[in-house]
């Protein structure tokens, strides 16, 4: 769910199809399963030990630091973009493709550049690992995370999946993009339904320095861009 290759040439992605209309009739249902039922499956291992060595090298860039995860980073980019616009915090990359995280010189994690550190970690069990240690987020970005257009997919969109109450539970301003209007609204709905809090949809202004490659091939290629963004209770313990 991570970002595209680097090596795919700008202006060259076709829109988001999906025998969808609008939101999922069964989001609410969705949704509401999940929360009724904490999700207790095994967490990935290796995903685990990544998470033990990369809380420790955030504890030594400083304990009380903010902060700002990229989660789903794919090739890294959009971390080292971020950690440049908060130098003051400890931004975290996620993603579960070596191949991707290779690009952006991330060969073996978890690793750092000063004030960025890079984690192969698998997303469903990193948000768990994150809440039990008591990640208070500063900031919590979701980039252009795989859409899953297909109806019959909706468990796996991020929104629709077990692990969804966990990642609002992190807390912090939380602003997820994408180029299919309908991953935004179903996300901001399953937000409020669970938080109380009704974040906005925007149409996002074609950005003059793209934060990741996914902003910079759509952009190129003509896509709205769409986002959501509000700021959630820190719950985490």
């Amino acid at each position: 769910m991570g970002l595209p290759s680097q090596s795919i040439p700008p202006g060259d992605s076709r829109p988001v199809r999906s025998n969808q209309a609008g939101p999922h009739e069964r989001l609410a249902e969705c949704v509401r399963r999940h929360a009724e039922a904490p999700w207790k499956a095994p967490l990935h291992g290796p995903s685990q030990a990544a998470f033990e060595r990369l809380e420790a090298l955030r504890l030594e860039l400083g304990a009380g630091r903010p902060i700002v995860l990229d989660a789903g980073c794919g090739t890294g980019e959009s971390t080292r973009v971020l950690g440049r616009q908060y130098p003051e915090a400890v931004v975290v990359g996620v993603d579960r493709s070596a191949a991707r995280l290779a690009r952006t010189g991330a060969d073996q994690t978890p690793t750092g550049e000063g004030n960025v550190l890079w984690c192969r970690a698998e997303l469903e069990s990193f948000w768990r690992l994150a809440l039990a240690a008591g990640w208070p987020l500063h900031r919590h970005f979701l980039l252009y995370p795989n859409p899953w257009p297909k109806a019959a997919h909706l468990g796996r969109r991020w929104h629709g999946h077990p692990v969804f109450p966990s990642l609002l539970a992190l807390g912090g301003l939380l602003d997820l993009r994408s180029n299919w209007r309908t991953y935004v609204e179903e996300f901001a709905a399953a937000t409020a339904q669970l938080t109380g809090i009704e974040p906005v949809v925007k149409r996002l202004d074609s950005p003059a320095a793209p934060l990741s490659p996914f902003e910079r091939k759509y952009a190129a290629s003509g896509h709205a861009l769409w986002h959501v963004s509000c700021e959630l209770p820190i719950t985490s313990k």
